[in-house]
């Protein structure tokens, strides 16, 4: 479509060739056409691995060598059948693994997929907000600093625009843009009148003309994917690989010392080798790495539903381990809806009535009354605060709400309780240039044309922005008096107690000619016009969400642009600290809060004690942000930390846990987080706590099941090879029990609720070992037991004139009868059933997952031993009323066991 390189041409001439005007943008029906021709803006999906070699990979497993290896030498001594069956249950893990890990990344995909990256567009006149992948060539696209550049632009128009390049270019620092065009051969990184996909506005604002989509963009053409791929490896699955890796190295030598010992004694090969198959069989837990998986996919659902999408898996068991929240304040802990409460003007104070963004309301002089006219003070303060402003007052179905910056829209509509809309007033101040609010300066300023002799320059931003650039005040009658600061900041006090935001106020006149602006024309001369306080009162469910946090052993702090004392006392009310939350402004008692001036005259020690002490951080700038984190994990806390800007970004990616805002956020931050929260709501960083937790609890649940099976296996095998017995369980049988039964019962447990005490329990250590040394004893309890099961009933069986099958068939289900038992006591469901049968209070919980694990369990048992082909296949027989009698006792003989083992362990 292009003639030429569009670096290389005029932003006019590119805009000519590519049909679109840069006032209205494209019509609807070209943007179709468009579309049908060029596709959406998207890079292809990069290659992925056939579906037969991630099954086959299912195999690449240490331990499943043994099983492997053991069929092969079984085929090789004849026992075709037993090696059938070692090699199907090899299959059938691998097909189970295949299955599981792709719904879990296919699950983790689709949650990345619907985080949906938007631009701002212009089309057919008006600025929409489209998702990116819906661009077209020739679209007009706005950029702003935190926005990620969404196909490749031919800028138009650029206002101190930086961008960051460095994921295309390798250039570490931002590129400040031009219009200028370069000659065709300039190199990528040279073009300064170009902005590509996937790099991201740092600061300033800019217009281009989308030239290339999806794979013709430059970062296409690279086949570079900027997409976060979703990986199943965790902190947690590594540490079952070493783990496995360890327990393959103990298989192998004991195995090899049963063969030794069996052969060294004369024994024939097939029998020995039989009793070492079964003994590394039974010390297999083949069901594990499916549950792990199971488990980490169904946590990473339930955080979705929960509004916690999960970008980076490790962030799952992150969350249980979190000892700190370092959050923000506004729309996180608040509701997000400001609205005006006092207007300080000339030296008087007002009272606004009203709440939220309706423009209802009255604004009240000190007796009561409502003030009109309004005096020029007050006239002017309220019309700096529409013309400075860039949010639009909206009323759907009798509700109003904000589009664009809350604090905007606040003093949108405490203006227009005093008569001044935004049409009138723009109507005669059309505004002819803007500086956008930037961090870095803390205000905003526009420039506007009201007469033939001056120009009107508006700002606003935090007081101790521009104080120090006012030369002067407004009184009482309108007259321009020297700035009493310390009369200014007594009054600042009083209210930033009272938890309300200030906002300051400022103007200056300039002369007619002018037509832009520049920051130079803030730094001095500005006439201060006042205050404007406003409330955003505490979200109720974060206030709980906070105290459950506390509860848990989790510090919340609160990070945010707001006035210190401001900050403070919504904390105050919010209970923060550990204190009782106050229930109004007046009751609220300040917290200690520091200042990003107080931390930036503090050295290192004095900085991580701040950090350790302080709940509240006002005023901070982005790189204290980051120390603070720092600060923090120096001291061995788990840092969980929110962020929505730009320069947040650091400090996400260096925290535990970086949480980006899902509806306010830029995608600088986005790209920067592990999760992201689609509601932007501080409760749902606690339910995400919560489910990983519980995330990590079934998982040592799943654990201290399996593993007691395979010792009681173990010793069971290993004793009776060394005392040269008849092996009270085959490896088949083994086998079955591991991979048929034991999955059968434990990937309900994946599925089990928040236990009662999730919130009440201190944060897990992230070193934790993953067999604990209380896990270490309940496993050795229960496995001791299952060992004294097996053999006791297998003699049991013999004794009284039994069969060697009937035997072997007996034990197995007499274990399982008492792993029913065991697995209820481990469960939510029995422990709430215990509960009740002795007297304490609560609900029971439901587990209708677990009831039919049980169910199903039991019916396959009774295929097992019943069925003639299962005999004929795993040398059973069917067992009668005497042997089920012994799976009774069984289950009564694990009842003081199980109990033993929860007071041994009870965290599982």
């Amino acid at each position: 479509m292009l003639d030429a390189s569009p670096h290389a041409q005029t932003a006019a001439a590119v805009l000519q060739q590519l049909g679109s005007d840069p006032a209205e943008g494209l019509a609807a029906a070209e943007v179709a056409r468009r579309c049908e021709r060029y596709g959406r803006n998207e890079l292809a999906e990069p290659p992925t691995q056939p579906g037969w070699l991630k099954l086959l990979l299912q195999f690449h497993q240490p331990l499943l060598y043994i099983l492997l290896v053991a069929g092969l030498i079984k085929a090789l001594l004849g026992s075709w059948t037993n090696a059938l069956v070692i090699w199907a249950v090899t299959l059938i893990n691998a097909v189970i693994g295949y299955i599981q890990e792709a719904r879990a990344e296919g699950a983790i995909a689709a949650l990345a997929r619907s985080v949906s990256t938007e631009t701002t567009v212009l089309r057919d006149g008006q600025t929409l907000r489209i998702p990116s992948r819906d661009l077209v060539p020739g679209d007009v696209v706005q950029l702003a600093a935190g926005d990620k550049v969404p196909a490749d632009l031919r800028l138009v128009e650029v206002r101190d625009l930086q961008v960051d390049e460095s994921g295309l270019t390798g250039e570490s620092l931002p590129v400040l843009k031009d219009l200028a065009p370069l000659l065709s051969d300039t190199p990528l990184a040279d073009r300064r009148c170009m902005v590509h996909a996937g790099s991201f506005v740092t600061s300033g604002q800019g217009f281009g003309v989308v030239v290339a989509t999806g794979d013709a963009t430059e970062m296409g053409a690279i086949s570079q994917s900027l997409q976060q791929r979703s990986s199943l490896s965790t902190p947690l699955t590594r540490r079952f690989a070493r783990f496995s890796r360890v327990l393959l190295y103990f298989i192998l030598a004991v195995a090899a010392l049963t063969l030794a010992i069996g052969l060294g004694r004369g024994q024939p090969f097939a029998e020995v080798f039989e009793a070492a198959v079964a003994l590394a069989v039974s010390a297999i837990p083949e069901g594990l790495p499916a549950v792990v998986t199971i488990t980490l996919a169904i946590g990473v659902n339930r955080m979705a539903a929960r509004h916690a999408i999960i970008r980076k898996l490790p962030a799952v068991e992150a969350l249980g381990s979190a000892t700190v929240i370092c959050s923000d304040k506004t729309g996180t802990l608040t509701e997000n809806q400001m609205t005006v409460q006092v207007v300080e003007a000339g030296g008087v104070s007002y009272r606004v009535t009203g709440g939220g963004y309706s423009p209802h309301g009255d604004l009240l002089d000190a007796s009561g009354a409502v003030v009109d006219p309004l005096p020029d003070p007050l006239d002017q303060l309220l019309r700096c605060g529409v013309l400075c402003n860039d949010a639009r007052l909206m009323q759907e179905h009798g509700n109003w709400s904000c589009q664009g910056d809350p604090t905007e829209g606040a003093l949108l509509a405490s203006a227009e309780k005093a008569g001044l809309t935004r049409a009138g007033l723009e109507g005669h101040w059309p505004r002819l240039d803007v500086l956008p609010f930037a961090s870095d300066h803390q205000y905003m300023a526009t420039l506007h044309d009201g007469d033939d002799s001056e120009r009107l320059l508006q700002v606003k931003g935090s007081l101790e922005a521009l104080l120090p650039r006012c030369a002067g005040m407004l009184a009482a009658d309108g007259a321009v008096v020297p700035v009493t600061v310390a009369a200014i900041q007594e009054r600042v006090d009083a209210l930033a107690g009272k938890g309300l935001r200030l906002i300051a106020f400022a103007a200056k006149r300039l002369p007619h000619h002018r037509h832009d602006l520049s920051h130079e024309d803030v730094e001095s001369g500005l006439v201060f016009l006042g205050l404007q306080g406003m409330l955003d009162p505490p979200r109720p469910e974060a206030i709980a969400a906070v105290a459950a946090c506390q509860r848990a052993g989790i510090s919340v702090r609160m990070i945010t642009g707001d006035h210190a004392a401001t900050a403070a006392a919504i904390a105050a009310r919010m209970g923060l600290g550990g204190s009782e939350p106050a229930s109004q402004a007046s009751e609220a008692e300040p917290l200690r809060a520091y200042t990003g001036r107080d931390l930036a005259a503090m050295d290192s020690a004095q900085l991580a004690a701040a950090a350790a002490a302080g709940q509240v951080f006002a005023r901070v700038a982005p790189a204290q942000k980051l120390e603070l984190v720092k600060a923090l994990q120096a001291q061995g806390e788990v840092v969980a930390m929110t962020g929505d800007g730009v320069n947040d970004a650091p400090a996400l990616k260096q925290a535990d846990i970086g949480i980006a805002m899902g509806q306010g956020g830029t995608e600088v931050a986005r790209e920067a987080s592990d999760m992201l929260l689609t509601d932007d709501n501080f409760a749902s960083i606690e339910a995400a706590v919560e489910e990983g937790r519980t995330v990590y609890r079934n998982l040592r649940k799943a654990i201290a099941f399996l593993l007691p099976v395979n010792g009681g296996e173990s010793m069971t095998i290993l004793i009776s090879a060394l005392l040269a017995r008849d092996l009270p369980i085959l490896a088949l049988q083994v086998l079955w029990l591991n991979m048929i039964n034991s999955i059968t019962m434990t990937v309900p447990l994946a599925f089990e609720p928040k236990a009662p005490d999730t919130m009440i329990r201190p944060p897990r250590d992230p070193h934790e070992p993953l067999i604990t040394p209380r896990l270490l004893r309940r496993i050795l309890v229960v496995s001791a037991f299952n060992w004294v099961l097996i053999f006791g009933v297998f003699e049991w069986v013999r004794i009284g004139g039994g069969s060697l099958q009937l035997a072997r068939t007996a034990a197995i289900q007499a274990l399982v009868a008492a792993r029913i038992i065991y697995l209820l006591s481990i469960s939510q469901l029995g422990r709430s059933l215990a509960a009740r049968l002795l007297g304490q209070a609560g609900s029971v919980a439901r587990g209708p997952q677990l009831l039919l694990g049980i169910g199903l369990a039991v019916l396959l048992q009774v295929v097992f031993s019943q069925w003639r082909p299962m005999n004929s296949l795993f040398q059973t027989a069917p067992i009668g009323l005497t042997e089920l009698g012994a799976c009774g006792l069984a289950m009564v003989a694990m009842l003081p066991v199980a109990w033993l083992a929860n007071r041994l362990d009870p965290s599982a």
